[in-house]
């Protein structure tokens, strides 16, 4: 098995649409080479705790509401092309994802982190929920099938906070700007949300390095 790590933030659109096409690709190709790893990268790490009105937001990042919304246009057409529900009208609330990184961190340690990461994105971009709030969090956690209330506990002391947020600096400091950073084999990056052929053609190669070993 080859590890693919990705770096990405639950409140990421391009992180969502990329996701969607390594999904498919995956699904193509069967029997993957890859062992997929999910790590931690804020893309708002200075937003309170309990995050910030999301037309605020989005009006301060963007410029203006005209702005905002031709930035997301875009993504909305990504999105269906990626066939990816996005109701981004649904959206009330720009969350710190700290605790969802933390989440994700330990879905990991119990081997439904992709589960946990497809959850927080259909819960914001589909659903519209707050995945700062920890009720949010614990239900997501336990569709997953991890244990609610020992998820609660966690959520509300400081277990991991300081580790999630070393991990963020540290893939900052080796050069990730943006997500979703895509890293094959702890060795090749690959950025943005590429499209599934590109995955099935690295797919294929490796399997062709492997059988020319």
């Amino acid at each position: 098995m080859i590890t693919l790590d990705i770096f990405s933030d639950p409140v990421c659109p391009w992180c969502m649409i990329g996701k969607a096409h390594l999904d498919r690709a995956l699904e193509r190709i069967g029997d993957h080479p890859f062992r997929i790893e999910w790590h931690p990268f804020q893309l708002n790490p200075d937003l309170p705790k309990d995050g910030a009105d999301r037309r605020d937001y989005l009006e301060a990042k963007f410029g203006g509401q005209m702005n905002a919304a031709k930035a997301y246009l875009a993504v909305q057409q990504a999105a269906e092309a990626a066939g990816v529900e996005f109701n981004v009208e649904k959206i009330e609330r720009q969350p710190n994802t700290l605790d969802a990184h933390r989440l994700i961190h330990w879905a990991g340690l119990e081997g439904c982190q992709t589960a946990v990461v497809s959850g927080l994105f259909r819960a914001y971009f589909r659903d519209g929920r707050d995945i700062g709030q920890p009720e949010v969090l614990a239900d997501i956690a336990a569709e997953a099938g991890m244990d609610r209330e020992i998820v609660l506990r966690l959520l509300a002391s400081d277990a991991d906070r300081d580790d999630i947020m070393a991990r963020d600096a540290d893939a900052r400091q080796k050069g990730v700007r943006a997500v979703p950073t895509f890293l094959i084999a702890r060795h090749y990056v690959v950025s943005g949300a590429q499209p599934p052929e590109l995955w099935e053609q690295v797919a294929q190669e490796i399997a062709a390095q492997a059988k020319a070993d």
